[in-house]
This record gives C-alpha cells, sequence and structure tokens, in this order.
C-alpha cells in the first residue's frame, strides 16, 4: 500500500477504492448479481480475510463479472477462517473456507465462471425463518 503523503494522495486514494467498490453496484437489478459475502470479523481480518476480499474485487472488476463483494460480521465458522459466502443467482448461498488468494482465484474460475465446486464448503448448519 502507498504511504499517503498529502490530501491529493488521500483524495486519489479514495477514488481508486470508490472505482473498486462499484464492481456490481451499478446494476439496479440486485437479482442478477453474483453476491459475495466475506466474513470480517477479528478472527477473519486475523486469518487474512481483508487480502481474499480485494482479489475478489479486483478479478471482478478485471473479469467484468457482474458481482457485488460485501463485508459482513463473524459468519460462526472461526475454526475455518477466512470464509466467504457466495450467492448465485437463482441458486442456495455456498460458504467457502480456508480460503486464501489461491483459493479465492480458484473458486472464481471454477465455481463462479463454471459452476465446479471447489473443495473447502462448509455444510449449512441452521435452517431459516420463513417470515411469512
Amino acid at each position: 500500500m502507498e504511504k499517503i503523503k498529502s490530501l491529493a494522495d488521500l483524495k486519489k486514494m479514495q477514488e481508486t477504492l470508490r472505482v473498486k467498490n462499484k464492481v456490481g453496484e451499478m446494476s439496479t437489478d440486485t437479482d442478477s448479481l453474483i453476491l459475495v459475502k466475506v466474513a470480517m470479523a477479528t478472527c477473519g481480518i486475523a486469518s487474512g480475510a481483508r487480502e481474499v476480499m480485494e482479489v475478489f474485487i479486483e478479478e471482478f472488476a478485471k473479469r467484468n463479472i457482474n458481482a457485488s463483494v460485501k463485508q459482513t460480521g463473524c459468519m460462526g465458522y472461526c475454526y475455518a477462517e477466512p470464509t466467504i459466502e457466495i450467492t448465485k443467482p437463482g441458486n442456495e448461498p455456498i460458504t467457502f473456507g480456508y480460503v486464501d488468494l489461491k483459493k479465492a482465484i480458484r473458486i472464481i474460475d471454477k465455481y463462479v465462471l463454471n459452476n465446479e465446486l471447489v473443495d473447502g464448503i462448509i455444510p449449512v448448519n441452521y435452517e431459516t425463518i420463513d417470515h411469512k
């Protein structure tokens, strides 16, 4: 990361981050977006979740993949950090554990682009409540 030495440097960094964070947010049709949630609680951050999140943002932007990358709090899988949850349009969310930088690329190449499952899927251990 570059050192910030002036207000101009700070504004340049802010604009760069603003552009990176626009991945998927330009679309108003959120049902057509791939949603990636990165667990960014203390254990996730300590395990490298911030770098994993940056890989997803950069790769989606570079590949023009219509996606939204968001940070979330604890998902309850501290033993498997960094963890991410990916929801593809029309599919149930899938949570991946032990995601490092190489695995993040593999998830994009195999699961996001080709619907192939990747090792490290964490089974759902809860049931959702239907609010009708």
